[in-house]
């Protein structure tokens, strides 16, 4: 089974540009050159000035990829994800201080990708902390951009072999749709409870009257019933639910509360540590590892939106959170099977109980995260 997607629309957290059939040594004229292989992430010019810088990225290799350029603490400062194979995007980073920041470019989507250097030269412009709560409540607002529109990408796809009749196509996409909701979990349940939970409930939750839908009841008509007489319904019930949480993360009426943002990366994490030992959230996949990734990146990438207001007011507490997600990385990556994960009924209880202890101990960390930002 592979989680990887060769054939989505890509999603941005900037200005982006679709350019089929592309040169793969890009244009230089038209920004810095990047060519993303499956082993390698080659830019042409490791060196930018403050204010927007422009990356053109072509795939030229055989898995999907993403690219990414990450500020201090791996705060996204830009992204595209989801580049297919052949094709090429361009985006445009704000960069707003000098300095060392990195590129990454992920095949696969998964690990922490292939990055290098990038220094920033020019101009430092002083923020004020009104300033600074502005641009951390930005920089997370386009990430979550950036994982909604992939999930609507790998939901069509999900959506799409569901009504083909295509299981094993279904299963294949599953893990990768899931992941991309995960990360976002925190922001969905904020400002649209009912629509979170559609889109996430399990058949316990289901009250009288309510209809059972979402991911995991599609999860179990693929990997225990069999296809439903209403299967497709649901499916696209689950491709609309998904469709509507894009555009209301992209509604200009909706801002993140930057005091806010560690206490949604906590929650990810408390999910992980709830569910390591049971593996109770994937009951028919067991694609159980997958999730948890996308939870401690969806709170890494939380946690960096907020990392320059953590690193002027406790720098020291900076470097633990760096050093306990390090940890739960090392410990996942010892399950990693190809692209992706072994199934989680594989995993034996020690070691499902070596992964909740590390999710814990980080767990901890960040809920100190919160408590110094909201203070």
């Amino acid at each position: 089974m592979s989680c990887v997607l060769t054939s989505m629309a890509v999603a941005a957290c900037a200005t982006t540009t679709v350019v089929p059939m592309p040169d793969p040594s890009g244009d230089a004229s038209t920004g810095i050159a990047v060519n993303a292989s499956d082993t390698s992430c080659e830019v042409s010019d490791t060196n930018g000035h403050v204010g927007p810088n422009t990356f053109v990225i072509t795939n030229t290799g055989t898995k999907a990829t993403a690219f990414y350029v990450l500020g201090v603490g791996d705060r996204v400062v830009g992204a595209v994800e989801n580049i297919a194979p052949g094709l090429q995007r361009t985006l445009v980073a704000q960069l707003g201080t000098p300095g060392t920041y990195r590129t990454s470019c992920k095949p696969g989507m998964i690990g922490g990708g292939l990055r290098g250097s990038f220094t920033v030269t020019g101009d430092d412009v002083p923020m004020t902390v009104d300033a600074r709560f502005k641009d951390a409540a930005a920089s997370y607002q386009r990430y979550l951009s950036a994982q909604t529109s992939a999930l609507v990408a790998a939901t069509v796809a999900f959506v799409g072999a569901i009504k083909k009749g295509d299981v094993v196509g279904a299963e294949a996409v599953y893990p990768t749709a899931r992941a991309y909701y995960q990360r976002t979990r925190p922001a969905a349940a904020a400002f649209n409870e009912e629509l979170a939970t559609r889109i996430r409930m399990h058949q316990a939750d289901v009250g009288v009257g309510q209809q059972w839908s979402g991911f995991h009841r599609l999860e179990r008509d693929l990997w225990a019933s069999g296809l439903q007489p209403d299967t497709n319904a649901i499916a696209d019930q689950l491709l609309a639910d998904v469709e509507q949480l894009d555009a209301e993360v992209k509604a200009p009426t909706w801002t993140v509360d930057p005091t806010r943002i560690a206490g949604g990366a906590q929650a990810l994490l408390e999910y992980v540590s709830a569910n390591a030992t049971s593996g109770a959230d994937e009951e028919f996949s067991h694609t159980d590892l997958w999730n948890f990734q996308s939870s401690v990146d969806g709170a890494q990438a939380a946690v960096a939106s907020v990392r320059p207001i953590l690193d002027e007011l406790s720098p020291d507490l900076g470097s633990e959170v760096d050093a306990q997600f390090a940890a739960v990385d090392e410990v996942l990556s010892k399950h990693r099977d190809g692209d992706g994960f072994v199934f989680y009924d594989k995993v034996a209880a020690p070691e499902r109980q070596e992964i909740a202890q590390a999710v814990q101990a980080l767990a901890a960390v960040v809920e100190r995260v919160q408590a110094t930002i909201a203070a």
